[in-house]
This record gives C-alpha cells, structure tokens and sequence, in this order.
C-alpha cells in the first residue's frame, strides 16, 4: 500500500498537462501575406503601364503609291502584316474616302471618291522592323517625311480626316463650272437649258440663267437637278 508521502513524491513525477489547443474558427477570414497583395497590385499597376505607353507608342503615318493602286497597296499590307506576324505593330491601314454621287446622262450614281489620291494611312508603333515592312510592300513608293524620316501625322489632322469620312450626307460631283451650258433634269424647269451663273459648294446650290418668256430669269436648284449639257 502506498503511503501519503510516496503518492505525492508519485504525483510530483508524473509530466505535466499539455496545454489545450483551442478549435480553429472556420468562420475568420483568411489572413493575407500583404507581401503578396502588393506584389499582385505591382504586377496589374505595371501591365496598365505597359499597355499605356504602348498606346502612346502609335502614330498615324502617310505612304505614296501609285495613283489608283491605293486598294491594291493596302491588301498587299494587310496581308504582310497577317504572314510577319506584325499584328502588335502595325494596327490599321486606311484609304481616305468619301461617298460622291455623280449625275451622268441624266442617271444618278453613287462612288467612293479617294480623297487623297495616292496617298494610304498607316496606324502603327514606328521601329525598324515595322518601318521595314511598311516600306517594302509592293506598290508603296516611300513614306510622307523628311527623308529616311517618317513625320507622323498631328491628332487634329487625324481627327479632320476621319471626321471627313463618317461626314453623313454624300458629296456631289460637280462637273459643270461658271459660264458653261447645262441642262436640269427635275423639278418644274425639267429639260430647260440655261448658263451657270454662279455655285455655292457650301449649300450644294447652282443659280442657272433660264429663258423664260423672252427673258433670263435666275433658277436656284440642287447640283443634283443639273447636268452638263
């Protein structure tokens, strides 16, 4: 039998108690290494970076071709930039245009008038490669600058063209001038024949001096009510 001095030279043996490790709370939220956050932050603020600087990269450039091999010129670019792989270089090519209606014979028709004969527009990141590309497609004879350098074209001019080519209503053709013999071809002086005294371009108005009853009477009409006769 154990006596009272042998049990508590017993209980003074025995290894103590662990401590209680208390349940993990699912319901806090995970606690993030500020390290990585703001590696994370860097790494987004960096790439916006980078794609901005590389907007800012681009201009607008003017190369010469042929006259009336612009459509030609501008496939045989589109293609060059598909098969080099230029894609993230040479971002867009344009032909400056405007819709024009023609009045011929007296029959109305729409064409695309080039406004710049000759000329094609270029949107891209300026290097050797690029300009190497650019200048090598068959058909185009140089770019627009001076000498070996390509002088890119000022935001207002860009804006001015590519307003010019959304503009909503068509251009007319005009193919008669002051002092020449027309013809109108509608409204209530249909098949009369006079002279063009004068043409306003801004409202696409023409006065034509008409016979009528013995006497020249001034006609305003449209450019498209009149023909060359």
């Amino acid at each position: 039998m154990v006596n009272e001095e042998e049990f508590n030279e017993l209980e003074k043996n025995l290894p103590q108690e662990e401590a209680e490790i208390a349940p993990l709370d699912e319901s806090a939220e995970p606690v993030v290494d500020a390290a990585d956050s703001s590696s994370n932050e860097e790494s987004t603020d960096t790439k916006e970076e980078e794609a901005t600087e590389k907007d800012d990269e681009r201009d607008w450039f003017v190369i010469h071709c042929y006259s009336g091999y612009e459509n030609k010129v501008r496939h045989n670019l589109e293609q060059r930039i598909e098969t080099m792989g230029m894609k993230d270089m040479i971002y867009d090519v344009v032909i400056p245009t405007q819709e024009e209606i023609e009045v011929k014979e007296g029959k109305r028709r729409s064409i695309e008038r080039h406004v710049f004969p000759g000329y094609v527009l270029v949107k891209m990141i300026l290097t050797e490669e690029s300009w190497y590309v650019v200048r090598n497609t068959p058909g185009v004879t140089g770019f627009v600058g001076m000498g070996n350098d390509p002088t890119p074209l000022r935001p207002e001019e860009v804006a001015h063209i590519l307003k010019r080519m959304e503009a909503e209503a068509p251009h007319v053709k005009v193919t008669f001038k002051q002092g020449e013999r027309v013809r109108i071809i509608d409204g209530p002086f249909n098949d009369f024949r006079g002279t063009v005294d004068e043409i306003d371009m801004e409202h696409a108005k023409v006065t034509v001096m008409v016979n009528f009853f013995g006497r020249e009477t001034p006609v305003e009409l449209d450019f498209l009510q009149v023909e060359k006769s």
